[in-house]
């Protein structure tokens, strides 16, 4: 008999708009993988979590909705963080093996972290702005 499969189940949670949402969305992506996801793979989603909380907080205007969407699928988690401003986010393209962020930098890490560490990641525009979105594979 093969073994059962994984839960599904989404939840979509509004957020304010100020620093405030960020360990908000953390703590909430944690408990919505803590049943079936490993330690690191929870530690993972929280910090692109956070990332693309922080990057809708700070490059939309205050008072806008900030909406969090987690879906548990079979084949892994999807999280996508929803805000007004329509325009696309940075360069979500894999990084070439060549490219290293300048180190005296002081933006433009987050992208890169999600790029990097998520299985796959994009955007896309929504009736009220856009979503940008990553992905993790299910534990082994």
């Amino acid at each position: 008999m093969p073994p059962n499969p994984p839960p599904t189940a989404t939840w979509r949670i509004a957020l304010p708009h100020s620093t405030a949402a960020v360990p908000v969305a953390r703590a909430l992506v944690r408990t919505a993988l803590a049943e079936i996801a490993a330690a690191d793979a929870c530690d993972t989603a929280e910090l692109l979590t956070a990332e693309l909380v922080a990057n809708a907080v700070e490059h939309t205007p205050a008072g806008s909705g900030i909406e969090l969407v987690i879906e548990l699928l079979p084949s892994g988690c999807h999280v996508e963080v929803h805000d007004a401003d329509p325009s696309p986010p940075g360069d979500l393209s894999r990084p070439a093996d060549t490219e290293q962020p300048d180190p005296w930098q002081e933006h433009g890490r987050g992208l890169l972290l999600i790029r990097t560490l998520s299985q796959e990641c994009g955007h896309r525009e929504t009736d009220s702005g856009k979503a940008v979105w990553f992905r993790l594979p299910a534990r082994d």
